[in-house]
């Protein structure tokens, strides 16, 4: 079925979406504080420990967070107050993830267009040889 227009975002993880829908540090994408997950449990009390690791998981190994990691000198709590700095050493890891993934994105795209440009060669060879 082909339908016209744009998908509607589709929610990745419930307990991700609470947690941007009530804290702004979330929502801009801002350096989390270290240990941000008991402070999460204390405001969310009933929120399942195995969902929200993998709801910080996944934010936290987000393009966005990781850019933001990178240029950051300090981390928030969820107050969006400062709670702590990002080292040096924690930006260079942050820069270093997000090239390595630019590097496996570019590497994916061009073994796409590898592909793409093989089946079109083997079209043209059939057609070629299919003009009977």
């Amino acid at each position: 079925m082909n339908t016209t227009g744009p998908k509607p975002p589709r929610s990745r993880n419930a307990v991700l979406d609470t947690l941007n829908a009530s804290f702004k540090v979330f929502r801009d994408c801002r350096p989390l504080a270290l240990g941000i997950h008991k402070a999460i449990k204390e405001r969310l009390p009933d929120t399942n420990a195995r969902e929200l690791r993998n709801a910080l998981r996944m934010h936290t190994a987000s393009t966005r967070y990781l850019k933001a990691l990178s240029q950051a000198g300090e981390r928030f709590d969820l107050d969006d107050v400062p709670a702590g700095e990002v080292t040096a050493e924690q930006q260079q890891q942050a820069t270093s993830d997000l090239r390595l993934r630019f590097k496996k994105q570019a590497e994916l795209h061009k073994a796409e267009q590898a592909a793409k440009q093989h089946r079109e060669n083997l079209l043209k060879l059939a057609d070629k040889f299919n003009t009977r």
